[in-house]
Formats: structure tokens, sequence, C-alpha cells
């Protein structure tokens, strides 16, 4: 999902790790990743993984950005 990222942003990230996240089951499944894109600053990532009968790629549902290393990673 960093390409798709990358795109919403309109810049690029030389660092992209996922650092935490957390599960939340739906009609698939939402994964909430807490990623750090370099320097002190991290993202908030929603991304959404269908079933697996329905063969789709990982697609970015939402994020949030100015997040710190402390702030908590919660369901949005």
């Amino acid at each position: 999902v960093k390409a798709q990222l990358e795109e919403k942003e309109g810049k690029s990230f030389d660092v992209f790790t996922a650092v935490e996240f957390k599960t939340q089951l739906v009609a698939g499944t939402n994964y909430f990743i807490k990623v750090h894109v370099g320097n002190d600053e991290f993202m908030h990532l929603r991304v959404f993984k269908s079933l697996p009968h329905e063969n789709e790629q990982l697609s970015l549902h939402s994020y949030q950005g100015r997040k710190t290393k402390h702030d908590e990673l919660a369901y949005f």
C-alpha cells in the first residue's frame, strides 16, 4: 500500500516501516497500521483485505498523518 499512500500524499517515502498493527474483522479484514515514514513522523493507515474468494489486492482505505511514535493506534 506504500505506492497508494505516496500517490495520495503526492510524495515518496524513503522510510516505510510498520511498527504496530491491530485488526478488525468485517466482510474481510481492516488492518490499522502505525507506519514510521522517516524522522519522527508516523502515519496511521487503514488497509482493507477482502475475503479470499474475492481475490482482491490490499487497498488503502484511509489514513491519518502527523502522528508521533507515542500516539495510540485507534480504529478510525
